[in-house]
């Protein structure tokens, strides 16, 4: 079953909204701000507080939440997700205000080609194993980027950020309600932007309908909407990095016609599969996959996906290219293709379907 695709709209999307944040301080904004926000950032907000909820798409909202209640209520609308749809592309373009292709940050696994390694980026270690890329930051080496934190800080205004695997850890999304309060009740201007693994984290190993997600969603809701009506001159908004899909999988490594073709594993995510061909067997793996797989995947050359600018509309990082390989497959169903027997997710995300790319803001003004 194929599914209605929304592209990245890359004047309404993830990576605007901390350039209005960053703009609304009294900063130099990467690139375009969000209208959405702007309009109530012009307000002088004392404190801007933004809860990041990882996987909360639009859909996910609708299917979990009343339509009467705190965070349907106080929608401001809804946007965009980056191209991937996926969490490392999506905060990274939410810390720094960049379009993936700017940043790099394309996907869960990326190739560098300094190393000549599938790295995956968040933990630094070489792609499917626990070994470490190399004895430094692979990623934060050769695709850095300064955050909007940094960027408030450097005015001489607080900026923190939260998330549940720092110190102090928690799994209690009302701890980072209470170290927000703290932090507003302080003198001052402050930017305090929370970043919380789930619903993503309960959406891979239960589904989207699953009543796990159901109760954690209620429960968010509570304690952020409770938090936002104790807090005076503060904007809190809450968003998400992308949205999900159940889905089907398949295993790339039972197809060795196709692995044969590979010259490396594929990065980027199992929704969208970065492809380096041999040269010599180009020809044949289109057409191969195109017989398994093109009922729900478009198979995308690299120059189409830079031509489409799928990946953003800025100047492209040196190593964007490089980084693409000759083709990604990208999914248009509800199938993902994992690359061998790893963990796989009863729900996924990383692709253009609309589930995965519409997220919501949900304002408390």
């Amino acid at each position: 079953m194929n599914h209605k695709l929304v592209y990245p709209d890359y004047k309404n999307c993830i990576a605007n909204l901390p350039n209005s944040i960053v703009k609304h301080f009294g900063g130099e904004p990467a690139g375009d701000t969000l209208p959405m926000a702007d309009a109530y950032l012009k307000k002088e907000y004392r404190n801007v507080v933004v809860f990041l909820l990882d996987g909360m798409g639009k859909a996910i909202v609708e299917r979990h939440l009343k339509e009467d209640g705190p965070f349907r209520k106080n929608l401001a609308g809804i946007y965009t997700s980056t191209f991937l749809s996926t969490t490392v592309a999506a905060t990274t373009s939410m810390m720094s205000g960049q379009q993936p292709c700017e940043h790099g940050w394309l996907g869960w696994d990326n190739y560098y080609p300094q190393i000549d390694k599938n790295v995956t980026c968040f933990y630094n270690l070489v792609q499917g194993t626990d070994e470490p890329a190399a004895d430094y930051d692979v990623p934060r080496t050769y695709t850095p980027f300064e955050s909007i934190i940094e960027k408030i800080q450097k005015l001489g205004k607080s900026a923190v950020m939260y998330a549940p695997f720092w110190e102090p850890k928690t799994d209690d999304i009302r701890d980072m309600c209470d170290r927000a309060r703290r932090d507003c009740a302080e003198p001052g201007e402050h930017y305090i932007y929370v970043y919380w693994n789930n619903p993503d984290g309960l959406l891979h190993r239960d589904g989207c309908g699953a009543e796990s997600v159901h109760e954690a969603l209620l429960y968010m809701e509570q304690q952020i909407s409770g938090l936002a009506a104790e807090l005076t001159d503060t904007l809190v908004i809450v968003t998400a990095d992308h949205g999900h899909l159940d889905t089907e999988y398949a295993v790339l490594q039972d197809y060795p016609q196709l692995t044969d073709c590979l010259k490396r594993l594929p990065t980027l995510e199992p929704r969208v599969l970065n492809l380096f061909l041999k040269e010599d067997r180009k020809e044949f793996f289109v057409k191969e996959w195109n017989r398994l797989f093109g009922d729900r995947f478009i198979l995308m050359p690299a120059e189409e996906v830079i031509e489409k600018k799928l990946m953003g509309t800025g100047t492209p990082h040196p190593l964007f290219r490089s980084m693409l390989g000759d083709y990604l497959a990208i999914a248009t169903g509800d199938l993902t293709v994992f690359y061998y027997g790893e963990k796989r997710f009863v729900s996924n995300h990383g692709s253009l379907t609309e589930d995965e790319m519409l997220i919501p803001l949900i304002v408390f003004a």
